[in-house]
């Protein structure tokens, strides 16, 4: 073997070094400079720690600060380890667990020691200034394997029974990994970290909360204290980002949810909305939009059972693959005497659909299908049940209880490019109607756990991917990419994901290519041939669910719905009580045309009606006084921008019908 190995860096030039060489080696080779940047190293595409020897041929390429996505990651996650460091530190006896990167920073879950309580925020700025001590000491990080049984005998000795449990859990054959902070501290990652922690910036992290968090996501288990920090490569990015943190809180549905008295959600129902009148409304508006969307495009809306017997999700394969996340059903009576279990052990299992989708195969199934009813596309508006962690949830952003606009189109192989290219331009039509003018298009293809074979993969993600292309769609315009090992389990799937008003982005949009299901569960249709054929099943949805949806509706808007949404389009406000009687005229009026009115004719000076109905986001007030009752006119205000201006009823009542108007039925 020789001692020599090719490196080929990015621009296609080729070094020959020795065996063994690091990343570091070759920065250092190219210049001093690039050595003091260098953060990392990507070895064939896979990022790996500065030191790590690189023992054959390889394509090399260096990380730095410029390589932002990659230096973020590396960043937040040593983040993470300092914040653990730091804490153990500070407080003697607190174990370690966990500490991943996330979307906008880190987080690590800890067990305080027994002799105190869960940390709380008050305990922040002091870890923070323990981190940043550990961070200005620019200590080293090392990398180390160890035996399994070593690991387990040493968090053991150190009182640290999470992590030996953990190294104990890990699948046998895995590497056990270890990395030093300087010759005094340790933790158990698979890497890659930073050479030092001193090439994190001290002014470029922030902690911003502390939760509880059950060990292992298990409410069975320990409760832990999870603290979390937001982290970058400097300060100027944390500023940025405290900034749209800032406004975000502004805009929390949570909050806006419970000053426009839209819903509420409570433990009694862990998990589930209790809709508001004023909340039901935009719930109602949106699904009578999209049904005016869907009965054009060809869709026939059905209704399925919420609850089936488990050999159906055993044949749909969600019972092996999904039965976690589903909640399950003795079918017998229970028992109701105060003695005994309340079911026995040998009650029959059904579940609460997680999923419309075998349902709807059921409904194909119905009857004999010819290759001339294809395609063939059915939607609802299907209540969901999945048994998501109660740490998990989150307001009406993630929930237990949601509505999918579902979808399913059953059609021929050759019918599935145009399928999904009509479905891509409906749902930029519904997106550019609902106020986000701009998503991107992702394609996530094979996880290493699926049904079919290689080439059924094959030749559905290109399927997606030609349909995309077909659409105009693959470009950077919209975002494209392709995201290796994040398909479904029974299909490859396009990801839809809008950005916000403040520049956040949400999936919501899919549809997934699936030759699975239809086997699994024997449908089929009749073909030109004669013969029965299996149709390909598309699963779509473009809001995903009305639950998220709405919220992320509210979150978007900062609560001020365009007009057509409002719970409330109109408020008719007094300014003296003589014009009570011409006020309820003119809400008559507004009523009889079909807007969403209310009035206040409360003995309060308009300044206030205005600042409160501010507060519900009532888009528009018509105030009214003597004058505007002996002239038969209003004062129209815009209560989100303060414009205010005299017109007759009848010109007021004309332009608010223009607004309230649904874009689908404009024009």
């Amino acid at each position: 073997m020789s001692d020599l190995i090719t490196l080929t860096l990015p621009d296609g030039s080729q070094r020959d070094v020795a065996r063994g060489t690091t990343g570091a080696d070759v920065a250092a080779s190219i210049g001093p400079g690039l050595a003091k940047a260098a953060l990392a190293a990507k070895l064939d595409g896979e990022l790996v720690d500065l030191s790590r020897p690189i023992e054959a041929d390889a394509c090399l390429a260096l990380v730095t600060a410029r390589d932002e996505a990659d230096a973020l990651e590396l960043a937040r996650h040593d983040f993470a380890h300092v914040l653990a460091e730091a804490v153990q530190t500070l407080f003697p006896g607190t174990q370690i667990t966990f500490g991943p990167s996330t979307d906008d920073g880190f987080y690590y879950d800890v067990a305080p020691p027994a002799d105190r309580g869960a940390f709380t925020e008050d305990d922040l700025p002091a870890i923070e200034d323990a981190m940043r001590a550990i961070i200005r000491a620019d200590k080293p990080l090392k990398r180390e394997v160890w035996s399994r049984q070593a690991l387990i005998e040493r968090w053991q000795a150190a009182g640290e029974s999470f992590k030996a449990e953990w190294a104990a859990a890990l699948p046998d054959g895995e590497e056990l990994s270890v990395y030093w902070s300087g010759a005094d501290w340790m933790d158990m990652c698979k890497g890659p970290h930073l050479p030092s922690t001193g090439k994190l910036d001290p002014a470029a992290f922030k902690l911003t909360r502390v939760s509880g968090a059950y060990w292992r996501g298990d409410q069975n288990n320990a409760m832990l204290s999870r603290i979390y920090g937001t982290g970058w490569l400097n300060k100027k990015q944390l500023d940025a980002h405290l900034l749209r943190l800032e406004e975000a809180a502004k805009r929390d549905h949570r909050k806006l949810g419970r000053e426009m008295d839209l819903f509420h959600l409570e433990e009694v129902a862990h998990g589930s909305v209790f809709w508001h009148p004023r909340g039901f409304v935009i719930y109602r508006e949106l699904e009578a939009y999209m049904r005016r969307r869907l009965d054009p495009a060809g869709y026939s809306e059905v209704k399925t059972p919420q609850i089936m017997d488990a050999r159906q999700w055993e044949q749909s394969g969600h019972w092996g693959k999904y039965r976690e996340n589903m909640f399950v059903i003795p079918d017998e009576v229970p028992n109701t005497e105060d003695e005994g279990p309340v079911v026995s052990n040998d009650a029959q299992w059904m579940a609460l659909k997680p999923m419309n989708c075998p349902a709807h195969v059921l409904i194909f199934r119905q009857g004999i299908k010819s290759y001339r009813d294809l395609p063939l596309r059915l939607a609802e508006m299907g209540c969901c049940h999945r048994n998501e962690p109660h740490g998990a949830l989150h307001g009406i952003m993630r929930v237990r209880q949601f509505t999918q606009d579902d979808g399913h189109i059953f059609c021929r192989e050759d019918q599935i490019v145009a399928e999904v290219q009509m479905f891509c331009d409906l749902l930029d039509t519904v997106y550019m109607d609902l106020g986000f003018d701009h998503y991107s298009i992702k394609l996530a293809l094979r996880p290493e756990k699926r049904f079919g074979s290689d080439a059924m993969w094959d030749q559905a993600e290109a399927e997606l991917r030609n349909a995309v292309i077909a659409s105009g769609r693959a470009t950077d315009e919209f975002g494209w990419e392709e995201l290796p090992g994040e398909g479904a389990f029974y299909a490859p799937k396009l990801e839809f994901h809008l950005t916000d008003a403040i520049g956040r982005t949400w999936q919501c949009g899919t549809i997934q290519s699936d030759r699975v299901l239809p086997e699994r569960l024997d449908a089929t249709y009749v073909g030109e041939d004669g013969n029965r054929h299996r149709p390909v099943m598309l699963h779509r949805a473009i809001l995903g669910t009305y639950e998220r949806f709405i919220g992320i509706l509210i979150e978007h808007h900062a609560g001020w719905f365009p007009v057509w949404l409002a719970p409330v389009q109109a408020v008719v406000a007094t300014i003296v009580s003589d014009a009570d009687d011409y006020a309820e005229q003119v809400a008559a009026t507004l009523r009889k045309a079909g807007l969403r009115v209310e009035t206040d004719l409360r003995n309060e000076k308009i300044n206030l009606k205005v600042r409160e109905h501010s507060l519900q986001k009532s888009p528009y007030m018509l105030v009214v006084g003597r004058r505007e009752a002996e002239e038969g006119t209003v004062a129209l205000r815009s209560l989100n921008g303060g414009q205010q201006s005299f017109m007759p009823l009848a010109d007021a009542v004309a332009k608010l019908l223009a607004e309230a108007t649904p874009p689908d039925l404009r024009g």
